[in-house]
């Protein structure tokens, strides 16, 4: 990620993307189970489907557990406000018509296999972030910088390892005809 200078009001993005050689259902099966997340991410601890979901629906409501280094631990509340199988899932973080972050997985047919891009918006609405802007305006732009590097970096992994798992299960089903 290149500096930008961006600051929180800018509803910063970020996006990375891979190709995996499974078919798209297959993709969509993983990354559709968001409960799998957790297993792939340094940061986020858990996720719990809220109000007897459990899995993704237009609306339906979870709740995610994070923790890092410099910002503690702490829980929010999302809900899913894209859901177009087997393309399409996206979740507003806290309120949806008041964003402190949104994300976003979208999936295409590539090459007989899957083009995975794993997108996210910061803000405009306050989030624990805002709190370290705050105590330091004048590093706002480091700050957010250094912010959406990290999730740039976590979402390379995230998506590696849904590459990992799709392939292996499809070399597994490929070994099994």
């Amino acid at each position: 990620m290149e500096w930008t200078g961006a600051r929180y009001a800018d509803k910063p993005t970020v996006e990375v993307h891979t190709w995996i050689a499974a078919a798209p259902a297959q993709v969509w099966t993983l990354v559709s189970d968001i409960e799998l997340m957790p297993r792939m991410s340094s940061e986020l601890q858990s996720v719990e489907w809220l109000d007897g979901g459990s899995g993704p629906a237009l609306g339906a409501r979870f709740v995610g557990r994070s923790k890092h280094d410099a910002f503690g631990e702490w829980a929010t509340t999302s809900h899913i406000v894209e859901y177009e199988p087997p393309r399409r899932l996206a979740w507003a973080v806290e309120d949806p018509q008041h964003l402190t972050a949104i994300w976003r997985f979208t999936l295409e047919p590539q090459d007989g296999g899957t083009l995975l891009r794993e997108w996210m918006q910061m803000g405009p609405a306050p989030s624990g972030l805002s709190f370290a802007i705050e105590r330091m305006p004048e590093k706002e732009q480091k700050i957010v910088f250094v912010r959406m590097r990290e999730f740039e970096a976590n979402m390379t992994v995230t998506l590696e390892g849904f590459k990992k798992l799709a392939e292996s299960a499809q070399t597994a089903d490929e070994a099994d005809v």
